[in-house]
């Protein structure tokens, strides 16, 4: 079963809005100028899972590349990510300067109930990156392969726990899911242990409260280089460049494909000109070095959705979820 929830590499003509953003910059006293001057990032959850890690990395190439002056962060965990979306439409006419990290969760959260928001109650700024998916088991566990893992699921499924940094029927749990239904086995027999964010999930796992944990990519590359985590397979059709050695799920029995935009959203009603200044200095980004060493070091794929763009994927992934979380029984 395959669930490609990606796009190509979209860096479309954006020649208008780079002629606005250019307009405004050189006006004095320019408000746009002004807030470029600073962005501040609202993350909804804690640090260290993958939101915190793209908002700081974002930030990271912006500032040294010279995009951007300076870049805040703010984590603002709750809710399954609720808090920040609810926070940022409340008080949206102070938050013109902010600009609010998510990913495919904000579908498959609002799909449940999780949270009463959408990302129509939100200004859709660009889809930024890609992360594969990935399962991970600690250094130290006997368990070499996905084989391993599927063997301790046939032996008995309750002695495979498999965490992730979202909810139960959260994409983390989808994932795992969708790996091992596609090996065979019965997705909603799989036991998931939901935490709050990647990091407290890379902590369950490598205390041994869990498994295996079911993440993205980026998330457990620098686990794995510094010998904490054994990478198992990565949800990608291909082995990956920045991390060769890892087999693909489809290569290990499993034959599941799937990639978890990251991207960026404004509050509801930002100014188009505010928009379109988010829009072209994130556009620019891609062609730095100091992008392609925050990327490479993560191991994400560039992909680039700006507006209008992004929010026709975000309605074409929403019913695409919608049908694999009934299929699996979530919905």
């Amino acid at each position: 079963m395959k669930l490609f929830l990606t796009c190509r590499t979209a860096l479309s003509a954006l020649a208008t809005a780079a002629l606005v953003t250019g307009a405004l910059v050189g006006s004095p006293g320019a408000a746009t100028a002004a807030e470029l001057d600073a962005i501040h990032f609202l993350i909804p959850g804690g640090a260290g899972g993958g939101w915190d890690g793209t908002a700081r990395g974002t930030g990271e190439a912006l500032t040294k590349a010279g995009l951007v002056g300076t870049a805040s962060y703010e984590n603002m965990s709750g809710g399954g990510g609720g808090k920040a979306i609810a926070h940022l439409i409340e008080t949206a006419k102070k938050q013109h300067g902010t600009m609010m990290v998510n990913s495919t969760p904000i579908v498959i959260r609002s799909l449940q109930n999780v949270f009463p928001q959408s990302f129509r109650d939100l200004t859709p700024i660009a889809a930024v990156i890609g992360d594969y998916a990935a399962l991970v088991v600690n250094e130290g566990s006997p368990v070499q392969s996905f084989g391993d893992l599927l063997d301790i699921y046939k032996d008995n499924p309750r002695n495979l726990s498999v965490g992730g940094g979202s909810v139960a029927g959260g994409m983390d749990h989808v994932v795992a899911a969708m790996i091992f239904k596609s090996a065979g086995a019965e997705p909603t027999k799989v036991k998931y242990v939901p935490y709050d964010a990647g990091g407290k999930a890379m902590a369950g796992l490598l205390s041994g409260e869990i498994k295996a944990l079911s993440t993205g990519l980026g998330e457990a590359l620098d686990m794995a280089k510094q010998d904490q985590v054994r990478i198992i397979c990565v949800t990608s059709a291909e082995r990956l460049a920045d991390a060769p050695e890892v087999a693909t799920c489809k290569e290990s029995g499993a034959d599941a494909e799937f990639v978890n935009w990251r991207g960026f959203f404004g509050p509801p009603d930002l100014p188009a000109a505010q928009k379109a200044a988010y829009i072209a200095v994130l556009e620019k980004m891609y062609a730095t070095e100091a992008w392609e060493t925050v990327r490479s070091r993560n191991g994400w794929a560039n992909i680039f959705k700006p507006g209008p763009q992004f929010l026709t994927f975000l309605e074409g992934q929403e019913k695409q979820i919608g049908d694999l979380m009934r299929e699996l029984g979530f919905l």
